[in-house]
């Protein structure tokens, strides 16, 4: 599947975790492309680049925490903290009193499937289909409202515009 930048080796990969190890890499994201399969399947050259992926990244991220590569402390750093220091984003990314509550609960124990059922993208597949992770999402709040419960998600949107720090 053609994605940019491209990681196709095992030296590829290994080389992304070391960066993130080593305190080289300091932010762990999706740009999440929800490009549609007809989109993908197209010559190489003429199919867009990118993946959806943002259903999926915690638990692919948790998944490197069961096997041993990050801490869930880094998983966290990298996810949540880093990206709201580096951009300036005004009371998230922390847990901390008077900061908008957005949380995800997962169970660690709980296997997760990745089925046709259950990827809830609008382009309506994963490139993860078929691969289990060794931890579930169970609960996802956003600015303190649940909006992901059971397998189940909320209709109505409940985001905010996200404020920034001046400089």
């Amino acid at each position: 599947i053609k994605c940019n930048p491209a990681i196709k080796t095992a030296a590829d990969r290994q080389g992304l975790i070391r960066g993130v190890q080593n305190d080289l890499i300091d932010v762990i994201a999706t740009d999440h492309a929800p490009h549609t399969r007809e989109e993908k399947e197209q010559a190489y050259f003429q199919a867009p680049a990118g993946l959806p992926l943002v259903q999926h990244s915690l638990q692919m991220l948790l998944q490197q925490y069961h096997d041993g590569v990050f801490s869930l402390e880094r998983v966290v750093t990298k996810a949540a903290h880093n990206p709201a220091l580096l951009f300036g984003v005004v009371e998230r990314g922390f847990l901390r009193e008077s900061y908008y509550a957005d949380l995800v609960i997962v169970d660690l124990e709980q296997p997760y499937d990745v089925t046709p059922e259950s990827v809830r993208y609008k382009c309506a597949w994963s490139p993860l289909e078929g691969l289990t992770f060794s931890s579930s999402i169970v609960v996802t709040i956003v600015n303190g409202e649940i909006v992901f419960r059971d397998g189940l998600l909320r209709d109505e949107p409940q985001g905010r515009r996200l404020e920034f720090t001046a400089g």
